[in-house]
């Protein structure tokens, strides 16, 4: 069994991955370099993780799969997560170029950086509810999407169960409120509602 590479001190494993690795369109690939380019340190690293996690991956998959096969819904690849997670970081150092901090840093529950690491979760996870059902997938997506998200951020804050809970709570709240069904009040659901809904090219609008 070949373990993902880690970046921390222990060198403990995030999470085992299978012998042969899969496979990847060329739109994600150019869309995770886009979003590591955002990003650097622990942080990274992380993001890293996380785009070659094969549960999440086929999470992703299965969800585009019943949204197009299924439902003959539009699309909801894992293209469409990186494009979530792409705008969502793009915004947030728009507004850190312009001083206005995201919740967890207004709040002092968290640094900038905490911030975009419940975005970039949320982003990946916001629509996994769609391998369920279209109505109400967000309440799906955080059934599904949140013991995946307590993987990454246990590793991230091995010693920091308080900051585990904050971030854990603000990822819940970016994906239940990302259709605009449910009033949202932290500034990381508000980004993450706008990073959806900007992506509107050919298969989505």
């Amino acid at each position: 069994m070949i373990w993902h590479a880690d970046s921390s001190a222990e060198g403990t494993p995030l999470a085992p991955a299978n012998e042969q690795a899969f496979s990847k369109s060329g739109k994600e690939s150019a869309l995770e370099r886009r979003i590591l380019g955002l990003l650097d340190g622990r942080l990274r690293d992380l993001a890293e993780q996380l785009f070659g996690d094969r549960e999440v991956h086929h999470y992703q998959e299965y969800a585009n799969i019943v949204a197009i096969k299924r439902l003959g819904y539009n699309d909801h690849c894992p293209v469409h997560m990186r494009k979530v997670a792409l705008n969502a970081l793009t915004m947030a150092k728009l507004l850190q170029a312009r001083s206005v901090g995201l919740s967890m840093e207004t709040e002092d529950t968290g640094t900038h950086d905490d911030s975009l690491l419940v975005l970039l979760l949320a982003a990946m996870l916001h629509d996994l509810g769609m391998a369920v059902t279209r109505e109400s997938h967000e309440n799906y997506s955080v059934t599904l999407g949140l013991p995946l998200a307590d993987r990454f951020l246990e590793h991230y804050y091995p010693d920091d169960p308080r900051r585990r809970v904050i971030a854990r709570s603000i990822i819940a709240e970016c994906i239940v409120g990302h259709t605009a069904t449910v009033r949202i009040h932290s500034r990381e659901a508000g980004v993450i509602l706008l990073a959806d809904g900007c992506d509107m090219e050919k298969g989505r609008a």
